[in-house]
């Protein structure tokens, strides 16, 4: 079993910046496609960055630019860079990694931006 803990959430100022990190109990992301994913009170879970198992990057549209997802096997853990984050950027933020017959997620972080 994969245990998956997202960490590095919290209160931005708009304009801001902050680094999620997700750390897995096992190698996984090495062999696993990752990806953070959000929701907002009210609205449904959607997909924000993710990375496959070869380092192939894509972004939701309204996070392109702002936020970047990156992978360190040594270390176990896939890392979201947030710059420039707006109000609607407020979230929990969740890791899921994913295998051909499993998927596997943390229990989020919470992200608020506001001034």
């Amino acid at each position: 079993q994969v245990r998956l803990v997202e960490s590095g959430g919290g209160l931005a100022q708009p304009g801001g910046s902050l680094r999620l990190s997700c750390a897995a109990s096992q190698i996984i992301f090495s062999i696993a496609s990752t990806a953070w994913y959000r929701q907002a009170p009210g609205k449904e879970r959607e997909l924000v960055a993710r990375i496959s198992r070869d380092g192939i990057t894509n972004y939701a549209d309204s996070v392109k630019g702002r936020f970047t997802i990156s992978r360190d096997n040594a270390k176990k853990t896939v890392d979201l860079q947030m710059n420039s984050l707006k109000p609607e950027d407020t979230a929990v933020y969740y890791c899921n990694s994913v295998l051909p017959t499993i998927s596997y997620w943390g229990l989020g972080t919470q992200v608020t931006v506001s001034s």
